[in-house]
């Protein structure tokens, strides 16, 4: 017998998410529709590709240990200094890494009861010991995650703004009072995975050098390049260098790593693709109107649909609508799991949902009455 380490033996052999290619298998036949997983279908930028293109020549090559012309163009567009962000393989390594430098066994974490789960997957992971405060109003409570540390001491607190998975945002003031009010010792952990879809005043206004947070950021949303795994982080400097300790220093691939630079240089087809994410969120909110559903306000690309009923009802739907050949996923905790979540995508696929859902819901009936106390 095989003899695991204690922290892995007493886990669940399990993962955050079964991915649709899985699914697939298990079907037997592809997904006509993948509208589960929040990638961008709009796809990247046609200079990114190119550069990939170019770079794949190479890829015989270990990509640069120090990602340096990245982290260099990166510093540049935020307008902070290198040494203020790392680059990793997306947000989920650097939460992984983040985790693994600063939670001991035993050590507390304070997040959202709904959120995230690969952050949760490597807080349990490293042996720290999870708290949960609920969604209020279908959006993270940051005065009850605040609570929640220090009655706990939490080492980590973490927020996603915009979040996933309802798609629901915090004014930037509100984050930046968030950090006014964290207990000493603590790191809030924002993860700002879909910044780019959000209205203006959402992103807080926070010193790079400010030692109370660290920001992630990712390549995978607007910028439609999700299988490239590039993300990056932006902190004080001490944080920043401290990844240098546990990180897998040929972890960021060389395609990648030319990929997201080229493109970078793309403004114009990051506004083109998220204008085209919002007239997809619209389209995604008619369907769901159509079908006696609500569109949950978003700021990223998906959206969360209503369906007035519990998580049974919505677990049905998602099932139903898989064997129609339409990927979808949901949140998976009441009361939020009354909702399915619908990622933003080209109008071909949003064309395939709205001709499955009606068949899909006529397919399980009424079966649950809608629920009277469905929102916290």
């Amino acid at each position: 017998m095989i003899r695991l380490a204690p922290i892995a033996a007493n886990l669940p052999a399990t993962v955050p998410f079964v991915g649709p290619e899985t699914l697939e298998r298990q079907a037997g036949r592809p997904f006509a529709a993948r509208l589960g997983a929040n990638e961008n279908g709009f796809g990247p930028s046609p200079r990114a590709v190119a550069a990939m293109q170019a770079a794949a020549g190479e890829v015989w090559k270990y990509g640069d240990p120090t990602s340096h012309d990245l982290t260099h163009v990166l510093a540049a567009h935020h307008g902070v200094r290198p040494e203020n962000i790392v680059v990793g393989e997306g947000i989920d390594g650097l939460l992984g890494l983040l985790v693994r430098l600063l939670i001991a066994p035993g050590d507390a974490v304070v997040t959202s009861d709904g959120a995230y789960p690969t952050f949760n997957f490597h807080v349990t992971g490293f042996g720290g010991v999870l708290h949960k405060v609920a969604y209020r109003d279908d959006a993270e409570d940051p005065q009850a995650l605040l609570d929640r540390a220090r009655q706990v001491g939490a080492r980590l607190v973490y927020l996603a703004n915009p979040d996933n998975p309802m798609g629901s945002w915090h004014d930037g003031h509100a984050i930046e009072e968030m950090l006014d009010g964290l207990a000493e010792g603590a790191l809030l952990v924002l993860d700002e995975a879909y910044a780019e879809f959000a209205p203006a005043g959402t992103i807080p206004s926070i010193a790079p050098d400010d030692p109370r947070v660290i920001r992630m950021r990712t390549f995978s949303k607007a910028y439609g390049m999700a299988g490239a795994r590039i993300g990056y982080a932006i902190g004080h400097p001490g944080l920043i260098a401290a990844f240098d300790r546990v990180r897998n220093h040929f972890g960021v691939n060389r395609i990648g790593q030319a990929g997201v630079l080229a493109a970078l240089t793309d403004g114009d087809w990051l506004a083109r693709t998220v204008a085209r994410v919002a007239a997809a969120r619209d389209r995604i909110g008619a369907i769901a109107a159509d079908n006696g559903m609500a569109a949950l306000p978003s700021a990223t690309n998906f959206v969360a649909l209503d369906t007035g009923r519990d998580g049974a009802f919505a677990r049905r739907l998602v099932d139903a609508l898989a064997a129609d050949g339409v990927f979808i996923r949901m949140p998976g905790v009441a009361p939020l799991n009354r909702c399915i979540r619908i990622s933003c995508a080209p109008d071909a696929e949003l064309d395939l949902l709205a001709a499955a859902l009606p068949s899909a819901l006529r397919s399980i009936g009424d079966r649950d009455e809608p629920a009277a106390d469905a929102r916290l």
